[in-house]
């Protein structure tokens, strides 16, 4: 009896100890499984690159991707410790296909191409990386339906540029981060200031109120460097925001809450160059992967070199092949893999932003042939996302080669829609400083606009007083209200779509000469405890609020008055200090005078009789509702420029 008790006990206590381990077992797969499917949840939900597998991390770009493109394949970048001999497979049953397998002799790198040609609905792709037949990592990829996009920027809108770290400083936990290089100091004109996305966001009604209808944001991707971090053009991660601005998810939300407010936003890329700090250089992905030369060479910046026919081969491979400066490695664009994944990147930011406009830095030190690839691919993907090709030079003619339509001497022709017209902006600030003279004066802004015949689209070209690389518009006017509010009127008046960096409605200044760190100055009121807060006009000067105001009204009444956006333009060769053209479309005309003189001038209108016939005797004055009447001329007051509807 007692030896069968004996034997009942241990079966008893083996059981027990079975059912605990059984339930323990269970609780854990339970777990796992949990923690799966909140990872593949986050996966879908959130830009993240980094995915868990049974042994390490992968990071993996882009991080999704959304079927409805017309071209159905995405390129995937692997990256993870000796991982290019590895095999990816898909599992059965799945609608995914992998169309190419692709490896280099970087050990830490893997490309696969999808094929997601019969994906109709969002789901997620299940990536096997096999070694023979061990399976060492599972991916679980993500796929979206495309979103439907809203359409760009064009001539009826005001673009207001904005340096992010120097706007408003909203979230000073991010301030410093932990991990980051860099930490703020406010002192240093150089440094990092604090500010960020939610301090812009909190003040889009502002922007909005005043008129402007899109924000142009100075690059936040990462860029984790030691020092001048802050500009944003020296990335770290393409695919990331820095954290010292936010996050991805909250650039996605202020793009959302700009939206709502009427406002687009264009976001600033660069494919030119990325940061020595850049993990690449430490782990190349493929050979060539940046232009390497036997000593470090810098570009020439001579932008010539690419349309001079007498050019020697080594000038024009300075150019586009030398490091923009030393911390700045230059990008091939030419490696085959590489350029896959920078035209994937910047479709990436427009889908998962729904953005409305993209800004492409150093437009020409690019390979040309990569640049209409990615033209092209963006044009038949978003083509509502509106692009802007920076080409910094005061040559019309060298502006003029990369637009849309041109049809170049060497064959080349480019899609590029919109650029950024430098050459009226050099001679802008030149010609209302000057003294009238033969060949001076107002007749350089009358030439520039003369060369339109140069461009292809010359209403497709962004006209600025001044932006976050030269000397503050209001300084190089030499600080004289009057001349302001002319430059002003002319970039609203003229053809083109208007841009305005941050801080001039408040007159901002900066030094005489290029100073990057102050002419990106700090917006007064963007950080507790300033002194003058240009928001709420507390502190400002009498010129500062009058500015502003008149700014404001320029705005408004450029927004109200349709002849601005898309009439065409007519203009009369300066006379006597004073710049006369007209606006005209099928219901309006508009008669824009600048006017530079010290004393009252009566301006004589019988030379303006293609517009001013005898039934033409009065006009409104835009900006004052004032009736002003042409019989006797216009009497103009001293150094007022006046923007008038005939009527």
């Amino acid at each position: 009896m007692n030896t069968l008790k004996s034997k009942y006990q241990v079966a008893v206590f083996f059981l027990l100890c079975f059912l605990q381990v059984f339930s323990i077992t269970a609780r854990a797969e339970s777990q796992q499984t949990s923690l799966m499917k909140a990872e593949r949840v986050e996966q879908a939900n959130t830009p993240n690159r980094l995915f868990h597998s049974s042994t390490q991390k992968l990071n993996i770009e882009p991080p999704n991707w959304w079927y409805g493109l017309v071209e159905d394949t995405v390129q995937l970048m692997i990256h993870g410790e000796n991982i290019n001999h590895l095999e990816a497979k898909i599992p059965n049953g799945q609608r995914a296909t992998i169309s190419n397998h692709t490896s280099t002799s970087r050990k830490n790198y893997l490309w696969i191409t999808l094929d997601l040609s019969k994906i109709n609905k969002a789901e997620e792709v299940q990536i096997l990386l096999k070694d023979g037949s061990k399976n060492v990592h599972t991916i679980t990829y993500p796929i979206y339906a495309k979103p439907k996009m809203r359409n760009g920027f064009d001539q009826s809108d005001v673009i207001y540029l904005i340096t992010p770290d120097r706007f408003s400083n909203a979230d000073t936990a991010n301030d410093n981060v932990v991990g980051y290089k860099e930490a703020s100091n406010r002192q240093d004109p150089s440094g990092r200031h604090g500010g960020d996305l939610l301090g812009i966001q909190n003040h889009i009604d502002d922007i909005a109120s005043m008129g402007f209808t899109a924000i142009w944001l100075n690059p936040i991707i990462e860029n984790d460097n030691a020092k001048y971090s802050y500009h944003g053009y020296a990335a770290t991660d393409f695919y990331k925001i820095d954290a010292r601005f936010g996050s991805n998810e909250q650039y996605k939300d202020f793009v959302n809450i700009c939206h709502e407010k009427g406002v687009k936003v264009i976001m600033d890329m660069i494919h030119n160059h990325c940061s020595i700090a850049h993990p690449w250089l430490s782990d190349l992905p493929a050979e060539e992967w940046i232009n390497e030369w036997d000593s470090y060479t810098e570009t020439n910046h001579i932008k010539s070199t690419l349309q001079d026919i007498h050019a020697a081969e080594i000038e024009k491979k300075t150019y586009l092949d030398g490091w923009f400066v030393p911390t700045m490695p230059d990008l091939n664009q030419r490696n085959p893999l590489l350029s896959t994944y920078l035209i994937q990147n910047a479709i990436w930011w427009s889908l998962f932003l729904e953005l409305d406009g993209i800004r492409m830095d150093t437009y020409s030190y690019s390979d040309r042939h990569y640049m209409q690839r990615w033209i092209n691919r963006m044009n038949t993907e978003v083509p509502e996302v509106s692009i802007v090709g920076e080409e910094w030079s005061t040559n019309p003619a060298h502006v003029a080669y990369w637009q849309k339509d041109k049809h170049n001497q060497d064959g080349f022709e480019s899609d590029l829609e919109y650029l950024m017209d430098f050459p009226t902006n050099q001679l802008l600030a030149e010609s209302l400083t000057e003294k009238e003279s033969w060949g001076k004066g107002l007749v350089k802004l009358y030439e520039s606009i003369a060369n339109d015949f140069i461009y292809p689209h010359p209403e497709d070209l962004l006209i600025f007083l001044d932006n976050h690389d030269m000397v503050r518009g209001y300084t190089s006017l030499n600080e004289d209200l009057d001349l302001m509010k002319t430059a002003m009127l002319f970039c609203m008046t003229t053809r083109g779509v208007p841009q305005v960096y941050y801080g001039t409605e408040v007159l901002m200044t900066s030094p005489a000469q290029r100073d990057d760190g102050r002419l990106r100055g700090d917006y007064p009121g963007g950080w507790d405890g300033d002194k003058v807060d240009a928001f709420t006009g507390v502190g400002l000067t009498q010129d500062q609020t009058d500015f502003k105001q008149f700014l404001t009204e320029l705005l408004q009444m450029r927004k109200q008055n349709t002849v601005f956006h898309k009439g065409k333009l007519i203009h009369y060769v300066p006379k006597d200090g004073v710049y006369v053209y007209f606006r005209q479309d099928d219901k309006h005309t508009a008669m824009v005078i600048l006017n530079k003189n010290q004393e009252s001038y009566r301006l004589d209108t019988s030379r303006f009789s293609q517009f001013m016939d005898g039934s033409i005797i009065k006009g409104l004055d835009l900006l004052t509702d004032k009736v002003v009447d042409f019989k006797e001329g216009i009497l103009l007051e001293p150094r007022k420029s006046y923007v008038i509807k005939l009527q």
